[in-house]
């Protein structure tokens, strides 16, 4: 079982309903949407989809409503964030039989492991499953930097595949590809530097503001993939200070804020996060309004797939 890494696949939040349940009915329309825009995979349970909040019976509900919704269309991806390797294991021996076709996942969670036990964390997960992993790595937010020596031990294991390259160095792009050519492939992780990083070579982008802005951000990968630089970067100009909200301790809230202004989402979320308030509101909603009011006339980004 393996996956095509490229293109844009949204990390998706969780949709609650005011009674704080999974709105499900909101969810799917948000998937379509993603669907429609163009997107190459969807990835649940990220830090956007509120993992460290939902039930283990929750995150099999989220996995077998988008596994049902995209019909095979596109690759359905989980994260794992867990404590313990034990934990860790099971969850993804879980997302397998929900129908997931591949997986996100973290170092592990709370305990600052050290460079030999997270290779053997991931390791360990990589040998009890088949479905293709994509080693999330983001020192700034976890604390734990997968090294390119710790990358060597990882790719004896076959179904460990892809990195979400969240670093925030763009030359780490290049190491990558210097050190494993196509071997480890680079989904860049940071909505802020995605133009950059697929300039340099990343094959696709894990992405935020994709949850309200799905054919904006689609468009951007498909125009750099068919050398319309110049297009590409228009649009991601407009986009960048939307971009902005995705690299903020509140990026949920204003992420939803933001699916909210597009009619994709609502702006529930699970506590302890609570909805925004005050000036940090409306800072965020000026910065949505602005973004609307000046939203760019898109190229048909779909027909350029015919000349890749």
């Amino acid at each position: 079982m393996s996956i095509e890494w490229k293109g844009v696949m949204p990390a998706v939040t969780t949709k609650f309903t005011n009674d704080d349940t999974l709105d499900l009915n909101m969810f799917e329309v948000n998937i379509k949407a993603q669907l429609e825009a163009g997107v190459h995979g969807i990835v649940l349970g990220g830090t956007l989809g509120e993992a460290s909040t939902l039930t283990n019976e929750e995150k099999s509900i989220l996995t077998q409503k988008t596994v049902d919704i995209v019909k095979s269309k596109v690759p359905v991806l989980i994260n794992i964030a867990e404590q313990t390797t034990k934990a860790a294991i099971e969850a993804a021996q879980k997302a397998e039989k929900d129908g997931a076709r591949g997986l996100m996942m973290l170092p592990p969670m709370r305990y600052k492991a050290d460079g030999r036990e997270t290779v053997e964390y991931f390791k360990a997960v990589a040998n009890n499953t088949s479905l293709p992993i994509m080693v999330y790595n983001n020192p700034v937010d976890y604390g734990i930097e997968v090294t390119l020596s710790m990358f060597d031990e990882l790719l004896k294991c076959g179904n460990i595949e892809a990195v979400k390259e969240s670093t925030r160095d763009i030359s780490n792009v290049t190491r990558i590809k210097n050190n494993f050519g196509d071997r480890l492939k680079i989904m860049t992780g940071v909505d802020t530097l995605a133009l950059e990083s697929l300039l340099m070579g990343a094959d696709g982008w894990i992405a935020g503001l994709v949850c309200a802005f799905p054919k904006e951000t689609v468009a951007i990968y498909e125009l750099q993939k068919a050398g319309r630089i110049k297009e590409a970067l228009e649009i991601y100009r407009w986009f960048l200070p939307l971009l902005e909200l995705d690299i903020n301790a509140k990026l949920v809230q204003n992420i939803k804020l933001a699916e909210v202004a597009t009619g994709i989402g609502t702006e529930n979320v699970r506590a302890p996060r609570l909805p925004l308030i005050g000036d940090e509101r409306s800072h965020v909603e000026q910065v949505i309004e602005s973004g609307l009011k000046n939203r760019p006339a898109l190229p048909d980004y779909k027909s350029l797939q015919l000349v890749h």
